[in-house]
């Protein structure tokens, strides 16, 4: 087994399990991309990327371009020689010019079981679906989005209670252990084809989606709550009040009144009439306040809803 020079490329905490697994291996990182400092927290002070913050600890270079399209750019990653380049949810696309810059290529460790959920959000699209599995493919990059060829595939299986957080945590070790378990002899692995036929696509997330329609069915709603939780938090009027809902589960009963009403409150939960079923929400947020459950918020408001 050669040793390979690694250039990874990558951002948010998904990227950091399979920075880590390649540190972990004997091959030489030699530099890391990730996206420039954004403003964070209520101080909106800038904030290094968690991938920046794991290389800098290893002192490993890291290199933040705003592009890779220019020149400049192109020209500092060839200088770096790289063998391979690591792509795990970088957030930049790779133009034709870099992907020919590594000698054996540029592979990607994309959260779906491809060519299902191409794009930014695999992991919530997943969910908002309904979807019973999703995965983890290795992917040989090429220009299109997500369009390469499938080097290596792990399944993983959607469970009733799964948020975005639970899935998301699951997903990201179960990249690295297939990065891991791979990258010796990534490039000789046989490449499949796939069927764009199958593709969908995981387009980024919009508040607006995060904004619950009672009209819609009890299923459909608790997927939003869960799809959309830590971020950025199904939202819904009850009552008339704007509540965050952070856990909500679909009951087996029918609505016996108009939809977007209460039609029971108790210390499991309020329940919600909608378009088809009901919806109880578990856990909620007032504006200013903390996510607490129903149980928690009704002890500060016994009446809340009742005879609503």
């Amino acid at each position: 087994m050669a040793k390979k020079r690694i250039v990874f490329a990558g951002t948010p905490e998904f990227s950091v399990s399979c920075l880590s697994a390649l540190l972990n291996s004997s091959h030489e990182i030699c530099a890391v991309y990730t996206q420039p400092d954004r403003p964070a927290g209520r101080g909106r002070k800038l904030t290094a990327s968690p991938v920046k913050q794991l290389a800098v600890a290893h002192n490993i270079p890291v290199y933040q371009p705003q592009t890779l399209k220019t020149p400049e750019a192109q020209a500092e990653l060839r200088a770096l020689a790289p063998d391979m380049l690591i792509v795990v949810a970088y957030g930049l696309l790779l133009p034709k010019a870099v992907l020919e810059i590594p000698k054996l290529g540029c592979v990607n460790v994309h959260a779906s079981l491809l060519p299902r959920w191409r794009g930014a959000a695999p992991i919530q699209r997943s969910l908002l679906a309904g979807d019973t599995e999703t995965g983890i493919t290795l992917m040989q990059m090429d220009v299109g989005l997500d369009t390469g060829a499938m080097l290596k595939k792990v399944h993983c299986e959607i469970l009733p209670n799964d948020t975005a957080e639970t899935l998301h945590d699951r997903l990201a070790q179960l990249g690295a252990d297939l990065l891991a378990a791979n990258i010796d002899d990534l490039e000789n692995l046989p490449a499949t084809a796939q069927h764009d036929d199958l593709a969908t696509y995981a387009q980024k997330l919009n508040k607006v989606e995060a904004q619950l329609d009672w009209q819609q069915n009890a299923a459909y709603l608790a997927r939003q709550v869960r799809a959309f939780n830590p971020y950025p938090i199904a939202q819904a009027e009850i009552a008339g009040e704007t509540f965050r809902i952070w856990a909500a589960e679909a009951l087996a009963e029918a609505a016996t009144v108009a939809a977007g009403q209460i039609q029971a409150v108790s210390r499991a939960g309020i329940d919600i009439a909608t378009g088809e079923g009901v919806l109880r929400v578990l856990s909620l947020q007032q504006a200013g306040g903390k996510a607490i459950a129903v149980r928690d918020f009704l002890n500060s408001r016994p009446q809340f809803g009742r005879g609503a």
